[in-house]
């Protein structure tokens, strides 16, 4: 074999070196870090932290983003990953989630799916588990918590609610109920002797902070600067603590004796209204609320359950939604999202913006809490009118309000249609 001129080697040398250089020039293309698994993460809010668990799962350029609303998990409606970036959408929530790693931690931002949004700061790095104390005070069970009175801000501020604690060792669940509703599923634990709960599931976010006294009672601070104390309920009137508003007693109409009045848009363009042939004589619930209320979700499929029930026997429910927006063009979409979520049958009317709803509704008096629930009887006169509702993470208080509310339907349902 003849050996390579001298000419030869010096081109096949540039050759080399030329491509060496378009490599080297070329974009580079890097393997997507894995995400799949849990995360520790953190929104700030207000000025405080409010930590929360994470779960991420990438398949190819698909990626799925799960909250913990207690041991469910919340489920984004869609998701990408690509070029080291991640974007998670909930449209049930209207929200987005986009981060990106640097180092060993996904930093971004979470907020609503809209111009101008507010951007919320959110970080996370891998879930690891957490030291707590040995020999921490034993706090479950049922407690009222008031707002300290040097910060209350108007003597009918009604800033007592109650506090649900569940056990395990230094782990600790639980939920606070106001009057509007509660706060989703609290969890955390002791550490140090001072218990840290936290919630978040892409709304909601509530941080507490606890110490017990030497009196047993606890000293709470709520997301970082509102400062409570708290007794246990079977403590709280004699350690001074007044019981907390009634939810089925906080709002009222103007005369029980006149039939309730209402009307708004139907999803079809149809106005919807009492005065309807549908309505005559049956026992119709309306709940007042909107898509983007956290406690009318935990509703809903309360609600779901009770027209599955009951439809056939002479219930009817209706939704009168007041939106962020009342433009249909905007508000509609969300409102179909909230439809679908929870496969609601029966109809769900758009009012108009919060700002509308003393105009829209001015048989109710004291108005305060989305969802307000509105059950009439069969001659189209208030029955009963409940503020908020207790979710699932209030435990056995969830149980007895959807008993209790079941059972008023089926006593409304039993009386005699009036006379035609």
């Amino acid at each position: 074999m003849n050996k390579p001129s001298a000419i030869t080697s010096a081109l096949l040398g540039v050759l080399i070196v030329a491509v060496c250089a378009m490599l080297m020039s070329a974009p580079r293309v890097s393997a997507q870090a894995n995400l799949n698994g849990l995360w520790d993460a953190v929104v700030e809010s207000g000025g405080v932290e409010v930590p929360f668990r994470y779960e991420i799962a990438v398949r190819g350029a698909q990626a799925q983003g799960f909250f913990f609303e207690g041991d469910q998990r919340v489920g984004s409606s869609s998701g990408s990953y690509a070029s080291g970036q991640l974007k998670i959408e909930y449209e049930h929530l209207n929200t987005v989630l986009e981060a990106h790693l640097e180092g060993a931690e996904l930093v971004g931002s979470y907020h609503a799916n809209r111009a101008n949004a507010r951007l919320t700061p959110f970080r996370a790095r891998r879930f690891a588990p957490v030291q707590s104390d040995a020999n921490a005070p034993k706090v479950a069970g049922d407690w009222i918590m008031s707002r300290l009175q040097a910060e209350r801000t108007a003597p009918r501020d009604t800033r007592t609610w109650t506090l649900f604690l569940r056990q395990s060792g230094a782990e600790v669940t639980g939920s606070i109920l106001r009057v509007d509703g509660d706060t989703g599923t609290l969890s955390g634990h002791f550490a140090g002797g001072r218990l840290v709960l936290s919630h978040f599931a892409g709304e909601r976010p509530t941080r507490v902070e606890a110490t017990l006294n030497a009196d047993g009672t606890l000293a709470i601070t709520l997301d970082g600067k509102a400062h409570y104390l708290a007794a246990r309920s079977s403590e709280a009137r004699a350690k001074g603590i007044a019981d907390p508003p009634d939810p089925s007693r906080y709002t009222s109409v103007k005369d029980p004796t006149e039939p309730f009045h209402f009307s708004g848009l139907g999803m079809d363009g149809k106005t919807v209204s009492d005065a309807d042939p549908r309505f005559k004589g049956k026992v119709v619930i309306l709940t007042i609320g909107g898509s983007w209320c956290p406690n009318c979700h935990d509703e809903a499929p309360f609600l779901v359950e009770l027209y599955k029930k009951f439809h056939a026997k002479g219930l009817e429910i209706v939704g009168l939604s007041f939106e962020s927006d009342a433009d249909p063009a905007a508000a509609q979409p969300r409102m179909r999202s909230f439809i679908r979520r929870y496969n609601i049958q029966y109809p769900m009317l758009l009012l108009g913006d919060t700002s509308q709803l003393n105009a829209k509704l001015p048989q109710i008096v004291n108005f305060g809490a989305y969802p307000t629930t509105i059950y009439l009887g069969r001659d189209g006169r208030v029955r009963s009118v409940h503020a908020g509702f207790a979710s699932a993470a209030t435990g056995d208080e969830h149980v007895r309000l959807e008993r209790e509310l079941t059972d008023l339907v089926g006593r409304l349902l039993a009386e005699n249609s009036p006379a035609r």
